[in-house]
């Protein structure tokens, strides 16, 4: 029994992963027919109804109704921090920068978590962390320059600064959610749908609703694999598996998948710098991730 649930546990690892790894590809085809503020309206909505869809298919489409109402309005405030600001700061990195440059730069994210739960959580700053930290940066800096010596072809400063700026509110947010007691699926929910208005009120004061059909089915893609049913398979190789250090270290291919996508699908040629830079981020991250008590 238990070996069949670790390889149904890493079937669902794997499909995540292999998802997760076209998004950043679907974020650029995306944004090619929507504006960052249109898009995200867009995977909100998709998002939401694809949450209410597992709900259902659970057999408690009422959950997010049953819950204390505490519970109810902090996971709606959280909305504000993610999907909102997390997601409208990322598709703006993504609308400036090439996809290589945005999509490995995001991924360090887990350091940006490591370093805030030090004030936030009152935890003890680990040396490694430290080290795994200037690793992985220097990885940024390689990527976000293309190899270059600063100001000679280097990429958008304002559009780095937007995707480490996504990796902080990303942190925040799973560090405010520490605490919740809703099941993930409900909080999802609800931090949805606490989002809603504001993106609508975003697109009437920034944007339009007139979107066309290929922009909203890209939308659309965005809203069901990046932020809504992807997330469910992953939670669910994490529950099923009997190691779930071994599932959790699946997610170190997303980002090379991701590459493969981005140079035939997008065209981008992917530079020797991004590819070095992607190595350093990693090594950087599974650095950290060994971390131990003591270490």
């Amino acid at each position: 029994m238990g070996t069949t649930n670790q390889r149904r546990a890493t079937a669902c690892a794997l499909g995540a992963v292999g998802i997760w790894s076209t998004v950043a590809t679907a974020f650029k085809l995306a944004l090619r027919d929507l504006d960052t503020f249109q898009l995200l309206l867009v995977a909100d909505v998709v998002s939401l109804a694809c949450l209410g869809a597992v709900l259902a298919w659970q057999r408690r489409p009422a959950a997010p109704f049953r819950v204390a109402a505490g519970d109810r309005w902090r996971a709606l405030a959280l909305g504000a921090l993610n999907p909102f600001a997390y997601y409208l700061v990322l598709f703006a990195a993504y609308d400036r920068l090439p996809a290589q440059v945005a999509q490995p730069i995001n991924y360090t994210w887990a350091l940006t978590l490591s370093w805030l739960a030090v004030p936030m959580l009152r935890q003890k700053p680990r040396p490694r962390v430290l080290a795994a930290g200037v690793v992985c940066y220097a990885g940024v800096v390689l990527i976000a320059t293309g190899g270059r010596a600063p100001g000679h072809g280097s990429a958008d400063i304002a559009g780095v600064g937007l995707a480490l700026g996504s990796t902080v509110l990303w942190a925040l947010y799973w560090l405010a959610n520490a605490r919740s007691r809703l099941d993930p699926v409900t909080g999802l929910w609800w931090n949805f749908a606490g989002a809603l208005p504001l993106c609508a009120a975003a697109v009437a004061l920034r944007s339009s609703f007139a979107m066309p059909a290929r922009g909203l089915l890209g939308g659309a893609y965005v809203g069901a694999f990046e932020m809504g049913f992807t997330f469910i398979l992953w939670l669910s190789a994490l529950r099923l598996a009997s190691s779930a250090a071994r599932i959790a270290n699946l997610i170190f291919l997303s980002p090379l998948l991701s590459l493969v996508l981005i140079n035939f699908v997008l065209r981008e040629p992917v530079r020797p710098a991004t590819i070095a830079g992607l190595a350093l981020i990693i090594a950087g991250l599974w650095w950290q991730r060994s971390d131990g008590p003591g270490a």
